[in-house]
């Protein structure tokens, strides 16, 4: 029980990567608070089912107004938050040509201005208990040449940016900081963009040579929010099968 005691957020709970992060962080003993602007139910009957302690909150986490919100809910209910993943994104494809301002700015602040918002919201609580956990969620999108993904490779790399200068500025209070890059995962987010031609195609390309799934980002996140991980800090970890090699 690696999690014992630990409250955790997770964003983009509801589903996919998120939800399996939920229950898998769950099973090590974390009480878990999902969020997501769909109702987190199904992953809050699969975190009691495995005897996690749930709350699930509906809320946009590109909104000061939802996070502020959010946040009074977990502390009210939890105490206090020791583990953030930043999780929650959006990807939609779309030519330099017709990549609007307004669809621009939408990509970059679900992606990466919800990242900003949400360890600003539960900073104060790593900081007064002296240990923090935050994991951000990036892209192996940036490692490709893939078309039509400027708002989106934008957003991601910016992740990491965000991910280097909070762990030069919070390493001194106990709190770590790092990014995950996963593979191409065939969750209902990804499958709502039509990549299910892209699928097949990157697992032929991996060291690994079969289609990525939830659950194995699972271990890496529990490490990197563990007592174990306590010297690791600001790094980008790939966890793709073996796609790309840094």
């Amino acid at each position: 029980m690696t999690h014992s005691d630990r409250v955790a957020v997770i964003t983009g709970a509801a589903r996919g990567i998120g939800q399996a992060i939920a229950v898998g962080l769950a099973e090590r003993g974390a009480r878990v608070i999902g969020i997501d602007l769909a109702v987190p139910e199904e992953t809050g009957d699969l975190v009691r089912k495995v005897g996690g302690e749930w709350l699930g909150l509906t809320a946009n986490v590109s909104s000061p107004d939802d996070i502020a919100e959010a946040t009074s809910a977990a502390f009210a209910h939890f105490g206090s938050v020791g583990i953030l993943i930043n999780n929650a994104g959006i990807f939609p494809s779309c030519s330099i040509e017709d990549l609007s301002y307004e669809e621009w700015r939408r990509v970059l602040t679900v992606n990466l201005d919800s990242q900003f918002l949400m360890t600003k919201a539960f900073l104060g609580s790593m900081k007064q208990a002296n240990w923090g956990r935050i994991v951000n969620f990036t892209s192996g999108s940036l490692m490709f040449p893939v078309e039509g993904l400027a708002a989106y490779k934008a957003s991601k790399m910016g992740a990491i940016g965000l991910t280097r200068a909070l762990a030069a500025d919070l390493g001194k209070y106990g709190i770590t900081v790092n990014a995950v890059s996963p593979a191409l995962t065939p969750t209902p987010g990804v499958m709502s963009y039509g990549s299910a031609d892209k699928i097949d195609q990157m697992a032929s390309m991996q060291s690994i040579k079969r289609v990525a799934e939830a659950r194995d980002m699972v271990g890496l996140v529990s490490f990197l929010t563990s007592n174990d991980s306590e010297f690791v800090t600001g790094q980008t970890i790939l966890a793709d099968g073996g796609l790309t090699y840094m």
